[in-house]
């Protein structure tokens, strides 16, 4: 299923993995909002934890077979030739009136446009073994969904609020133990026409020996820039590949593990980590540019993801910028068991993660 490009065409035994493109039909297309209309009218919200408990079941029932069928068979494939994205382009129909104008940022986004391309992404997810959750590190609590809007405030940061610099690839919520093991990226709106960026562990020719290294657990692994790390935690240890030697799975975060000064990562560790970084930095691949209503499928594992720099709220055609509406963008993340991280979940909500860092909870709960 999975695409290669020819990166030099006078070399033809040059080739890159690639995500898959899915192109999804307008009668596809219908069905699901069909589907999306049908469950908002009977949950109200995607939120609803009856919809999310039987969600693998409606999906089966409500998602064209095509559609469903590239979906599940994406997620039990870790072989080489798996680059770990998925792209649906024309997955949904976004209503640009409906949405109004962009806000400043996420905290005052008004959830409710929002409620019909919840009920689209969760049952993606229900293709999946893999059942919606929220963290509570997340926005500290902030819900299934999460608009992703460049705020002015944070656009020099590495989050996804950011914009005036490159977002390095990272594998989400890295820093946890239990990380999200898919993520879906709807995009609501792009239309500064900014470039995703995507990272597989599999684009490498070969891990080899080189790497051992990495599968040993002595690499510091710091929250996301928004949130504080305490000082017993920034002597936690982890590593970067783990799994199988051949084809690992990998917990990655560039900007935080590379590049943030006060890190302060062991010689071993960090040599380690530049020389990796040295090879993989060239197998980035940004050459998808996202529009309104693609659908990009993550295994959290396999892939890492970013986007380009690009100025919030201005678009340039034939040379000309003019200004526009930022960009939005909701994720959604899943997770397969919730019973080995259930020591991380409200008691009463296996939906709801409080897990902190690598293990630890969160103290208050």
């Amino acid at each position: 299923m999975n695409s290669t490009e020819i990166l030099d065409k006078d070399c033809l035994t040059a080739v890159k993995l690639l995500p898959t493109v899915i192109e999804v039909t307008s009668q596809e297309r219908r069905m699901i909002k069909d589907a999306a209309l049908h469950l908002q009218k009977k949950y109200d919200t995607y939120e609803n934890r009856d919809f999310i408990k039987h969600v693998h079941q409606l999906a089966s029932y409500f998602l064209p077979e095509r559609i469903l069928n590239i979906a599940a068979d994406f997620a039990s494939d870790f072989s080489e030739n798996q680059y770990g994205a998925l792209v649906f382009t024309g997955l949904m129909d976004i209503d640009q009136e409906e949405i109004g104008s962009t806000p400043p940022n996420w905290q005052s986004a008004d959830y409710s446009k929002f409620n019909l391309y919840g009920f689209a992404c969760a049952l993606i997810h229900g293709a999946l073994p893999s059942k919606p959750v929220q963290y509570y590190s997340q926005r500290k609590g902030g819900g299934l969904i999460h608009a992703i809007i460049p705020d002015e405030k944070m656009k020099e940061t590495q989050t996804g609020s950011g914009s005036a610099t490159d977002l390095y690839v990272h594998t989400e919520d890295a820093f946890l133990k239990h990380q999200a093991d898919f993520l879906s990226f709807m995009y609501v709106r792009n239309e500064e026409q900014v470039p995703s960026t995507l990272y597989s562990i599999r684009s490498h020719e070969s891990i080899g020996e080189k790497y051992r290294p990495l599968f040993e657990p002595i690499y510091k692994i710091p929250k996301d820039a928004n949130l504080e790390t305490g000082s017993s935690e920034e002597e936690t240890l982890d590593s970067v590949l783990y799994g199988n030697y051949s084809l690992p799975f990998m917990r990655f975060d560039a900007a935080e593990q590379l590049f943030n000064p006060s890190i302060r990562q062991s010689d071993e560790a960090q040599n380690t980590l530049h020389e990796f970084w040295e090879e993989a930095r060239h197998l980035i691949y940004s050459g998808f540019t996202p529009q309104a209503g693609d659908v990009i499928l993550v295994n959290n594992h396999l892939c890492a993801h970013g986007r380009s720099a690009f100025r919030a709220g201005v678009r340039n055609i034939d040379g000309v910028e003019q200004p526009c509406e930022r960009r939005i963008m909701l994720r959604m993340m899943s997770k397969v068991s919730l019973i080995d991280m259930r020591a991380h979940t409200l008691t009463e909500d296996p939906f709801f993660v409080i897990e902190e860092h690598l293990g630890k909870n969160f103290q208050h709960f």
